[in-house]
C-alpha cells in the first residue's frame, strides 16, 4: 500500500537522509517538506515543499490544513521530525532552543494528528533525560514528553548518538565513535534514515525508542 510523508526538518544533515531512503522506497507515494524557506530539491515528481511560517500561532492548524489534502488523495500520510540544532547548540540560549525543538517541533506534531496522522517519527538524541544536568539532553527529554503527550497511535523515537556523514560531525570524531560501544557511539546517517522509513512500514502500535544497536536493526530490515 502507497503512503504519503510529511516532513519538518527535511533540508536538514539527518532529515536529508530520510528523505532519501523515503524516495528510494517504491511504496512511498510522496514526500512533502514543510520548509521555513525555499530550498533546492532532488529531482524526483514525488518530491515538494510547502513553505509556512513556522513561528506563527497558526502554525499547527496549517499543517493540519496540509495534512488534512494529503489524506484526500487516499493514502495514509504520516509525519517525521528531523527538526534538531546539531552544531552550534551552545551559541543558542535556552529560551531560543525550547521554541524551536519543543515549541516548534510540539505544534508540527499537534497540526498532524488533528489531521488524523496516526504514524509519527521524532529525531531526538542519545542521552535524552528531562532529569538530564545537561541542557541539550534535558531539552531533548522535554521534546520528547511533549510529542509522547500529543498522543499518536505509533510513535518511534529515534536517539542516535554520534552521528557519522554528517556535515557536522568532524570525521576524527565519527571515528573515534565507533570504539564507544552502546548507544553513544557513531550510528550512521543512512541508517537513521533507512530506520524512520522501516518504522513507517513496520512499526507497531504505541511509542518505540531506537538507540543506535535497534537503529541498524531496523535500517537493515527494511
Amino acid at each position: 500500500m502507497s503512503f504519503r510523508v510529511l516532513v519538518a526538518g527535511g533540508t536538514g544533515q539527518v532529515g536529508s537522509a530520510v528523505v532519501r531512503a523515503l524516495l528510494a522506497t517504491s511504496s512511498c507515494a510522496e514526500v512533502v517538506l514543510v520548509n521555513r524557506r525555499e530550498a533546492p530539491l532532488a529531482a524526483d515528481a514525488r518530491l515538494r515543499q510547502v513553505i509556512m511560517d513556522t513561528g506563527a500561532p497558526s502554525f499547527a492548524s496549517d499543517v493540519a490544513e496540509l495534512a488534512r489534502t494529503c489524506r484526500a488523495q487516499g493514502d495514509p500520510v504520516y509525519a517525521a521530525s528531523c527538526i534538531g540544532i546539531g552544531k552550534g547548540s551552545q551559541q543558542w540560549s535556552e529560551d531560543d532552543m525550547r521554541k524551536l525543538e519543543i515549541g516548534m517541533v510540539g505544534a508540527f506534531a499537534r497540526g498532524c494528528l488533528a489531521a488524523g496522522v496516526e504514524r509519527f517519527g521524532l529525531l531526538s538524541a542519545a542521552g535524552s533525560s528531562t532529569k538530564s544536568r545537561i541542557r541539550y539532553a534535558r531539552i531533548m527529554g522535554e521534546k520528547e514528553d511533549a510529542v509522547r503527550g500529543v498522543g499518536f497511535k505509533q510513535l518511534a523515537i529515534f536517539r542516535p548518538g554520534i552521528i557519522a556523514g554528517n556535515a557536522h560531525t568532524p570525521g576524527y570524531l565519527a571515528v573515534l565513535g565507533r570504539l564507544v560501544p552502546g548507544s553513544f557511539g557513531t550510528i550512521d546517517q543512512d541508517d537513521i534514515g533507512r530506520a524512520f522509513v522501516g518504522e513507517f512500514l513496520h512499526g507497531k502500535d504505541g511509542m518505540t525508542i531506537l538507540e543506535n544497536a535497534a537503529i541498524r536493526q531496523r535500517a537493515r530490515a527494511l
